[in-house]
């Protein structure tokens, strides 16, 4: 995440300088169909011209598809692309501390801070006129999944036995096959493709999708160890496989799957009968 360097001061922004209403780029891909087309500009990060919003806020895509936590979107466009009203309507400090303390982390992962130009002292309390958090409610509206670590990539594993893969299938809670290949982006750096195939999974009453998600998240928090598994644009293929402990997602072993290599795909066959010790 090229962050840090990129954001000003949001709060202070005068707001009598002169606005108008302009129509949310489809560039602004985070900022598409969240309830609202049109943006003032400038906006409340103090960007004038359309140009530096879209270049901007393509810096916190990744962020917004980490799902890191459900508002982050909310919050982000509220600042980006606050929505065209007589007035500008601030992200409550509730809101922002709720998103701060679940997305700050995931920055961490990349090796940056929570920018001070979001510093969550700057925006108001939850008695005026702001955008307040709703995660109370949203917990009760919807399944909390498991969120991924931010951790040490395992090695990736090119030499194994489906013997000893099956031992730690029985040890484990979910194997996700993936295939994941990369792009160069318009701004520059890259993004990754990934699909995910649930070859098993054990853990409690998730469904095969839900464990599908998480696994695309693990990828994107620990982006360091998706770059290491896609040295080259080829599509490249492996099983990822781990464990959910106390709400959080962990991968402990990382299998190359080349189609010379017969053993994984004997281990996941014989895994349907296999009966753990």
């Amino acid at each position: 995440f090229a962050v840090s360097g990129f954001l000003r001061v949001a709060i202070g922004f005068d707001i009598g300088l002169s606005t108008k209403c302009v129509v949310i780029p489809k560039e602004m891909d985070m900022c598409q169909k969240i309830g609202y087309s049109e943006m003032r500009l400038p906006n409340l990060m103090g960007h004038t011209s359309m140009a530096e919003v879209i270049l901007r806020s393509g810096t916190w895509q990744r962020l917004v598809h980490t799902d890191c936590h459900p508002h982050v979107r909310t919050f982000l466009c509220s600042m980006f692309a606050p929505i065209c009203l007589d007035t500008f309507i601030h992200p409550c400090r509730s809101m922002c501390v709720a998103v701060r303390d679940s997305c700050a982390p995931v920055l961490a992962c990349h090796g940056h801070s929570w920018p001070d130009s979001l510093d969550c002292d700057r925006f108001p309390a939850d008695e005026d006129m702001c955008l307040a958090s709703l995660a109370e409610e949203y917990k009760y509206l919807h399944k909390v999944l498991p969120k991924p670590a931010c951790q040490t990539c395992p090695a990736v594993e090119e030499f194994f036995l489906h013997k000893r893969i099956l031992e730690i299938f029985c040890n484990s809670n979910f194997a996700v096959k993936v295939k994941l290949s990369r792009k160069r982006t318009a701004f520059g750096d890259h993004e990754y493709n990934i699909e995910c195939q649930v070859e098993f999974i054990t853990q409690e009453s998730l469904l095969p999708y839900e464990t599908r998600s998480m696994i695309q998240q693990w990828l994107l928090v620990n982006e360091n160890c998706t770059q290491r598994m896609t040295p080259t644009h080829r599509p490249m293929v492996y099983l990822l496989v781990g464990n959910i402990k106390e709400g959080i997602i962990l991968v402990n072993q990382v299998y190359r799957w080349q189609r010379r290599d017969l053993q994984l795909t004997l281990a996941t066959q014989k895994w349907r009968y296999h009966k753990c010790l």
